[in-house]
């Protein structure tokens, strides 16, 4: 099937070329970062992780958000949702993928990351979410090729591959929940020492990954004849309207749990996100709007009169999207370094090589999708 990547218009070919320069320039910025050390990034002593994780930790959650179509399609027989579940499983892979790019490019050296495996840690967090990242990337890698290959050719998926589809459903929730087990089991960090910290961010990541799903989806109808199909992309914005309200009522509980309990060392994260501390508050104007977004889709998305209007829906899962990505990207970095222990107030924001390289990474991971979702369109208009 790998054939049907090298056709295409040159729109197609255009696009690939365009983000084959955007992951060059990324790349040159990364040995000018491997060269000189982290030191080029706007990360300090106080603030040791940076735009780099706070874009893993957002597109983690992307990746397990694709099993919100998994589990209708394979254990409800929800037989609709048999005509994207294959772009879930795709978008999973380039998330996870640009996931493992941010883990790299935030490690001074990354030849170390191989002391994970080499030197094994049981009780480490980071090794468990190593396991399951790389686990659930070869699973949907062999689930989504299989089942796709098997649709080609008019037959059935081979018997083997059922018990890993089964297995892939653990392992999405897993992945989201040991990333915030990474936050959450440092005791110093009282912004994120909750356990209702993995529950958010598997709310998050079930309203954020559908939510691009949806968009991919209405671009794909309009841009190709095939048709994901208008029940399927309504019954994912039903289960992005419902995960958007638990994630935003979660994100109350905290705030009411911080204030009405008057612990300093709870509130003080908190008031620096939205109100400023110490006359510092970079970040007040993009948490509000972050707010105020998802407050946006929530009303989008509960009205079955709004939801049902794709241009409107489109509106909504935007909003959605970038909210979420505010929010648990730079909010859950920043929130939880600053202040310090120490009650210092040392603010972050990423530098223009940073940036960059970020940019290549995403460029990397767009590159990815859209080789896949080239190969499943081409195979879905076949079989049509």
């Amino acid at each position: 099937m790998l054939e049907l990547a090298f056709k295409g218009s040159k729109n197609y070919f255009g696009w690939v070329l365009g983000l084959l320069v955007l992951i060059g320039i990324g790349f040159g910025f990364y040995l000018y970062q491997l060269k000189f050390g982290l030191g080029i990034t706007g990360m300090s002593r106080d603030v040791s992780w940076g735009f780099y994780i706070a874009n893993f930790t957002f597109l983690v959650g992307v990746a397990a958000g694709g099993v919100m179509v998994v589990i209708p399609y394979y254990l409800h027989d929800y037989k609709a949702f048999g005509k994207i579940t294959i772009l879930g499983e795709f978008l999973a892979i380039a998330a996870l993928i640009m996931c493992l790019l941010f883990i790299v490019v935030d490690l001074g050296q990354p030849m170390r990351i191989f002391n994970v495996w080499i030197y094994p840690t049981l009780h480490s967090v980071l090794f468990w979410d190593t396991l399951v990242l790389n686990g659930y990337l070869l699973l949907n890698l062999i689930v989504g090729w299989n089942v796709l290959e098997a649709e080609r050719n008019d037959t059935h998926y081979p018997a083997w591959v059922k018990p890993l589809i089964y297995i892939s459903i653990p392992f999405a929730i897993g992945i989201h929940t040991v990333t915030a087990y990474l936050y959450c089991g440092l005791p110093g960090r009282e912004f994120w020492l909750t356990a209702i910290l993995a529950p958010r961010f598997l709310a998050s990541a079930f309203a954020a990954g559908p939510a691009l799903l949806i968009l991919l989806c209405l671009f794909i109808r309009k841009t190709t004849r095939f048709d994901p199909g208008r029940e399927q992309i309504q019954a994912l914005a039903k289960i992005v309207a419902y995960a958007v309200c638990v994630n935003f009522f979660f994100f109350l509980c905290e705030v009411f749990v911080a204030f009405y309990s008057k612990i300093p060392e709870h509130m003080e994260h908190l008031t620096y996100l939205f109100a400023g501390l110490q006359g510092k508050g970079s970040l007040v104007p993009w948490m509000w709007g972050s707010v105020v977004l998802m407050l946006i889709s929530i009303v989008l998305l509960v009205n079955p009169s709004t939801r049902r209007r794709e241009n409107i829906l489109m509106l909504s899962c935007a909003c959605a999207f970038v909210g979420i990505w505010i929010d648990k990207g730079l909010g859950m970095i920043s929130g939880g370094f600053v202040p310090s222990p120490l009650d210092h107030v040392t603010e972050y924001a990423p530098t223009f090589p940073e940036f960059m390289i970020a940019v290549g990474v995403y460029a990397a991971g767009v590159l990815v999708l859209t080789i896949l979702y080239k190969i499943a369109v081409s195979v879905k208009e076949e079989v049509a």
